[in-house]
């Protein structure tokens, strides 16, 4: 299941960029940014889940992964590694193209 989250400052003048972390293994993580100066970011992601969210591209992605009541920073990524992957925009008629396309065809 994919989770879209906050927003980045909208005071900063660079622009964004969209990420996309998955947690493969079978622990529970926390996800946190803390290099970027007036913005926090944490959010716990389960097995298997997939964490989508705005940043900017210096941003370093720390991946703690829990234990029983403690945590391991296990991995710190840049978030310009784990770029989604573009959208795929999608051609849908408007409902007077398709009965127009379903009329050419008869």
């Amino acid at each position: 299941m994919a989770q879209a989250l906050d927003s980045i400052p909208a005071n900063q003048p660079q622009a964004s960029i969209l990420c996309r972390y998955v947690n493969a293994t079978s622990k529970i993580q926390v996800a946190r940014i803390q290099n970027i100066p007036n913005w926090y970011f944490e959010r716990v992601v389960f097995p298997g889940q997939h964490l989508v969210f705005e940043a900017f591209p210096e941003a370093q992605l720390e991946i703690h992964t829990g234990m029983m009541a403690s945590s391991i920073l296990s991995d710190c990524i840049p978030c310009e590694q784990i770029l989604a992957e573009p959208a795929i925009e999608l051609q849908i008629p408007s409902p007077l193209e398709a009965v127009l396309s379903q009329e050419k065809a008869a």
